[in-house]
C-alpha cells in the first residue's frame, strides 16, 4: 500500500518553494512567540495552555493540514497531471494511501514536534502539557491530513473548503455551538490530551472514548472515499 515513485512525487510537491515557505514559517512563528512570552512572562502554566492550545493545536495545526492534505493530490488534478499518473499500473488505493502518509508525515513533522518544543520553551513541560499537546498536534495532522486529502479529491476549492473548516467551524462555530464540537477535531484531539495531562490540566468537550473512535472511523472513512473518487476520476479521463 506504498510506492516509493508516488511519495517521492508527492514529498516534491508539498515542498516546493510556496508551500515550504508556509510549513516552515507557522512553526517558527510559533517559536518566536513562545520565545517571547516566556521572556516576558516566565514559566506559566496557563500561558503555556493558552498558547499550546489557542495557537499551535487550534490555528497552526489545521492550517498545516490544510496545506499538507489538499496539496497531497489537489494540484495534479488541478493541471491534469494526475491522469498520468493513474496510467501507471499503480493500485488507486495504493496512491490515495501513499499520498496520505506523505501528508500525514509533513503534517506532524510541522506540527507535533515544534509544538512539543513550544511547550518545553513555555514550562519546561509542567503538568506534562508540553507532551499532552504535542500529542494532540499529531493525532490531530492525522485526522487533518485524511480529511483534507479527501477535500482534494472532491472539489477544485479544497484549499478554500479546508480554510472555512478549520477556520470558521473548528475556531468559530466550536466556540459558539455546543453540538459544533462533537464535530471537531480539535476537540477529539484535546481528549487525547487532557487524559495525557496532569488532572485538571487540560479540558476538552468531548468525550475520550467517542474521541479515539472518531479520530480512526473518520481518517479510514475518508481515505476509503478518496480511494472511491480517484478510482471515477480515472474512468472519466479515459473516457
Amino acid at each position: 500500500m506504498y510506492h516509493p515513485t508516488v511519495a517521492r512525487l508527492t514529498y516534491r510537491g508539498l515542498l516546493g518553494r510556496r508551500r515550504a515557505a508556509i510549513l516552515f514559517a507557522l512553526p517558527a512563528l510559533l517559536l518566536v512567540l513562545c520565545v517571547a512570552v516566556r521572556m516576558l512572562t516566565g514559566a506559566d502554566d496557563d500561558t503555556a495552555r493558552t498558547v499550546l492550545g489557542g495557537f499551535a493545536v487550534a490555528t497552526m495545526v489545521p492550517l498545516i493540514g490544510v496545506i499538507a492534505g489538499t496539496g497531497a493530490i489537489g494540484p495534479e488534478i488541478d493541471d491534469g497531471s494526475v491522469v498520468y499518473l493513474l496510467s501507471k499500473p499503480v493500485p488507486r488505493p495504493t496512491v490515495i494511501v501513499t499520498k496520505l502518509l506523505v501528508a500525514i508525515g509533513v503534517s506532524v513533522t510541522f506540527s507535533a514536534l515544534p509544538t512539543l518544543m513550544a511547550g518545553f520553551l513555555l514550562n519546561g513541560n509542567s503538568q506534562n502539557l508540553a507532551v499532552a499537546y504535542a500529542l494532540a498536534a499529531a493525532v490531530a495532522s492525522v485526522a487533518y491530513s485524511a480529511v483534507f486529502l479527501l477535500l482534494g479529491t472532491v472539489t477544485r476549492h479544497a484549499v478554500i473548503a479546508g480554510l472555512v473548516y478549520a477556520l470558521v467551524w473548528e475556531s468559530l462555530l466550536g466556540g459558539l455551538i455546543s453540538g459544533a464540537r462533537t464535530l471537531s477535531v480539535k476537540e477529539w484531539a484535546l481528549a487525547v490530551a487532557e487524559r495525557t495531562a496532569a488532572d485538571g490540566a487540560v479540558s476538552a468537550q468531548v468525550g475520550l472514548p467517542l474521541a479515539v473512535t472518531l479520530l480512526v472511523v473518520v481518517p479510514a472513512a475518508a481515505t476509503w472515499y478518496a480511494a472511491r473518487r480517484l478510482r471515477a476520476l480515472t474512468v472519466a479521463g479515459e473516457e
